[in-house]
C-alpha cells in the first residue's frame, strides 16, 4: 500500500523538482511512494515536434523513453524502491550535474550504470522496444487519472482511488518545515472534492539542485 504515485520521465526539469521535494517529505514523514513511469515522447507522439517544440526535443523525449527501459528494468530486478534510486542517480547526473547530453550515447549510459553499481546488462533495455508496453500502460493510466492536456509529473493521492493531478510544477526544491507546509497545501487542495486545476504560466527558470 503506497500514500502516493509519482509518475516521472527521468528528462523532465520540473518532474525531478517535484520529486525532491516529494522525497523530502517522505523522508520527514515516512510516506511511500510508488514510482511510475509516464513517458514524454508518449504523451506527445501526435504532435508535430518540428513546429510545437524547440529543436531537439524529440531527441530530448526519445532519451526519456530509453532510460524508462532501463527504469523498467531495475523494477524487475529489484523492485520499487530501487525505481526510485535509479531515478535519483539518473536525475542527479541529468539534472543536477548537467550531463545530459552524454547520456544520448549508450556507451557513456553503461559507463554510468557501472560506476552507479547497477548490473551491466542493464544497458541492453535501453534500445528494448519489448519494455515500451509497461511504460504505454503506466502513461496511459496517468493520463486517464488526470487528463490528456498535461505534461510530467503527475501525482496520485492515496493511489489507486484517490484524485491524480499533473504537479505541482514547481521551479526550486523545498526542505524541512517549507517542504512540509507546500505537501499539505497541496495535499489538502487535491483532496478537496471538486478541485480541478491552479495554474499561472509565468515561472521562473528551474533550480534543480
Amino acid at each position: 500500500m503506497y500514500d502516493v504515485d509519482f509518475f516521472f520521465d527521468p528528462v523532465c526539469p520540473w518532474a525531478w523538482i517535484t520529486s525532491r521535494w516529494v522525497s523530502e517529505v517522505a523522508s520527514l514523514r515516512s510516506l511511500e511512494v510508488n514510482w511510475k513511469f509516464i513517458s514524454l515522447s508518449m504523451v506527445n507522439s501526435e504532435r508535430d515536434y518540428q513546429n510545437e517544440f524547440p529543436a531537439g526535443h524529440n531527441e530530448i523525449h526519445i532519451l526519456g523513453l530509453n532510460l524508462l527501459r532501463i527504469a523498467g528494468a531495475v523494477r524487475d530486478e529489484a523492485g520499487n524502491s530501487a525505481v526510485g534510486r535509479f531515478y535519483t542517480d539518473v536525475g542527479t547526473s541529468i539534472h543536477a550535474k548537467r550531463k545530459r547530453e552524454e547520456f544520448k550515447d549508450p556507451g557513456k549510459v553503461a559507463d554510468f550504470l557501472s560506476s552507479a553499481g547497477y548490473q551491466s546488462g542493464l544497458i541492453d533495455a535501453m534500445a528494448d522496444p519489448s519494455r515500451d508496453r509497461v511504460i504505454e500502460e503506466e502513461t496511459k493510466l496517468a493520463l486517464d487519472r488526470a487528463g490528456r492536456d498535461i505534461g510530467t509529473p503527475v501525482i496520485t493521492f492515496a493511489p489507486p482511488d484517490g484524485p491524480s493531478f499533473f504537479g505541482p510544477v514547481i521551479s526550486r526544491i523545498p526542505r524541512g518545515e517549507d517542504a512540509l507546509a507546500l505537501w499539505e497545501a497541496t495535499e489538502r487542495l487535491a483532496l478537496f472534492p471538486g478541485f480541478a486545476e491552479l495554474k499561472r504560466s509565468v515561472r521562473e527558470s528551474p533550480q534543480v539542485v
